[in-house]
């Protein structure tokens, strides 16, 4: 049984696939956050934007085989009138490896999807992921040590000295590295921050969330 939150065909809006077609599966849940609003003050990641619970957004429900979910992410990549070609789909959450796993994996690249994960880096990545994004969270024990990219957002709470921060994630195997400012009422100074990083250490580049900035889910 999977538990969607919601799935939708849009444009990835960060990082080192912004811009390209996609189709978004938001898996219900999380390990760092419960999502209810009470619970926020004491769980490990404080700053989440995003609605994780239930299965009731648009596309969301609950699917009992990894076929049901895979035939409704085909049909949402080809609600766009997208061909077969370049068929790409990222999972997210909350936190989407407490649900995603090999059946489902191999069902969409039977149909021709490259997948990606965008994951807090707490929990084991399957080998058999085609793009890996870790967005590690201030407080949590990172175990993914290596991926396709790292978006640290920024500032949090517990990132005393950012720049030591961003030395260590240096030193690990990340293929790309990006710097994202957090969203909210504070978002023109951490935009400035980040900027100023990113100038400092060029092995940073700025990720900006382009799906908001244009208006897009």
């Amino acid at each position: 049984m999977y538990t969607v939150k919601e799935l939708f065909p849009t444009l990835q809006g960060e990082g080192a696939h912004a811009g390209r077609a996609a189709v978004f599966c938001r898996f219900a849940g999380c390990n760092l956050w419960s999502g209810r609003e009470e619970d926020r003050a004491t769980a490990i990641c404080q700053f989440c934007d995003t609605d994780f619970v239930g299965s009731d957004g648009s596309g969301g429900g609950k699917f009992e085989t990894a076929q049901q979910l895979a035939d409704k992410i085909e049909d949402a990549w080809r609600s766009t009138s997208a061909g077969p070609q370049q068929r790409y789909v990222v999972f997210t959450g909350g936190e989407p490896l407490l649900q995603l796993d090999a059946s489902l994996i191999d069902a969409l690249h039977g149909k021709g999807f490259s997948v990606a994960i965008e994951t807090n880096g707490t929990i084991k990545v399957p080998k058999n992921i085609d793009w890996v994004c870790v967005s590690p969270k201030a407080g949590s024990q990172l175990i993914a040590l290596q991926a396709d990219e790292i978006k640290l957002v920024i500032p949090q709470a517990g990132h005393d000295s950012l720049e030591n921060l961003m030395a260590r994630f240096e030193g690990m195997d990340y293929r790309n590295r990006f710097l994202q400012p957090m969203d909210g009422p504070n978002l023109k100074e951490n935009t400035d921050l980040a900027v100023r990083l990113c100038q400092k250490r060029p092995l940073w580049r700025l990720s900006l969330q382009a799906h908001k900035l244009i208006g897009i889910r």
